[in-house]
């Protein structure tokens, strides 16, 4: 998956992160996150230089400092509306999986440069199809579109 970006759902002011699969039907899957989280991950993207350490930024010098690398992060659940995720990391020989949210995974995931992968069954459940051709611009504007036909509670079914 990418990340396609951040955006928030109106009216309700609701940040969502919109991923994207890079193979595929290169459906996009919507995940619904909090205003800190939504910040984070766009000064990630934006490649933000913060005057002091955000939690993120953290996250990633400890894991740095300790030796303890990040291979992927995982979305792999969705239950009762609620996205779940793991940090697949390792130090040395030993494979670690923390459970994390899938905005905290994603915020870490960016600013280290590792991959994002999503199960096929929340793909399946939470995610939408989008033309082939698009461009990244018009994706929004057809999330938009279809942002206005559903509601959070959709996502749970």
């Amino acid at each position: 998956m990418e990340v396609v970006g951040v955006r928030v759902e109106l009216p309700s002011n609701t940040p969502i992160v919109l991923l994207r699969e890079l193979e595929g039907r290169h459906r996009i899957l919507p995940i619904f996150i909090g205003g800190p989280e939504a910040t984070a991950i766009a000064l990630a993207l934006d490649e933000v230089a913060t005057p002091r350490p955000m939690t993120h930024d953290l996250m990633k010098n400890m894991l740095t400092e300790f030796e303890v690398g990040f291979e992927r992060l995982d979305i792999t659940s969705l239950a009762e509306g609620t996205f779940y995720a793991e940090l697949h990391l390792h130090r040395g020989d030993t494979p670690l999986v923390i459970s994390a949210r899938p905005s905290d995974g994603i915020a870490l995931a960016i600013r280290m440069g590792t991959p994002i992968f999503a199960a096929d069954d929340v793909v399946e459940a939470a995610a939408y199809t989008v033309d082939d051709e698009v461009e990244p611009e018009d994706v929004v504007e057809q999330f938009r579109e279809f942002i206005d036909s559903v509601n959070p509670d959709d996502f749970g079914s």
